[in-house]
């Protein structure tokens, strides 16, 4: 596992857990439209996040009906771990292995990497890029596959995104 992959582990690792939704409605600060606003105090750690507005989910080019968990798209920052930005994606499911997440941000596209039920850029300089161009975006779309071989299509609106980001940041610095 790469450090990216350690420290978002880390962060959300108690995701699944009825104490973390407790605790992640406690910890909301802020709702910026779409995009919403949590910061945690120990450890430090800020961060955007927002479910899809639109799923599609298909086996074998027919729409399907599957059961997922917390489908989210976040960004979040953690001064004490020097992650300044980071971008995270969790399909609700765990992802086909070896595969990649296609991210399309109003046409400008990204790969993802994934480990599990986690997405995330190569890069810090990727993380990056994408934060640039979501923050220009009207909307992503993040298409990935499952380990069962569904196709997921999730598109979420990118109303809000830029407000929460920096206000997730500046509560972080």
């Amino acid at each position: 596992m790469t450090f990216r992959g350690i420290v978002a582990a880390a962060i959300f690792a108690t995701a699944a857990g009825t104490a973390w939704a407790q605790s992640v409605s406690e910890n909301q600060v802020a709702a910026r439209t779409d995009w919403s606003v949590f910061e945690e105090t120990d450890p430090r750690e800020c961060w955007a996040v927002s479910v899809p507005k639109e799923t599609v989910n298909t086996r074998d080019g027919e729409v399907v009906s599957v059961r997922r968990s917390e489908i989210q798209l976040m960004a979040f920052y953690r001064p004490g771990a020097s992650v300044t930005g980071q971008l995270a994606f969790t399909g609700g499911y765990p992802f086909a292995e070896g595969s990649t997440v296609s991210l399309d941000v109003d046409g400008n596209t990204f790969e993802l990497y994934t480990e599990g039920e986690w997405a995330w850029p190569a890069t810090t300089a990727d993380d990056a890029r994408i934060l640039t161009v979501l923050k220009a975006g009207s909307e992503a779309v993040l298409t990935a596959r499952s380990s069962r071989g569904t196709v997921t299509k999730d598109t979420f609106s990118l109303m809000g995104f830029t407000a929460a980001v920096e206000d997730s940041e500046r509560r972080c610095q």
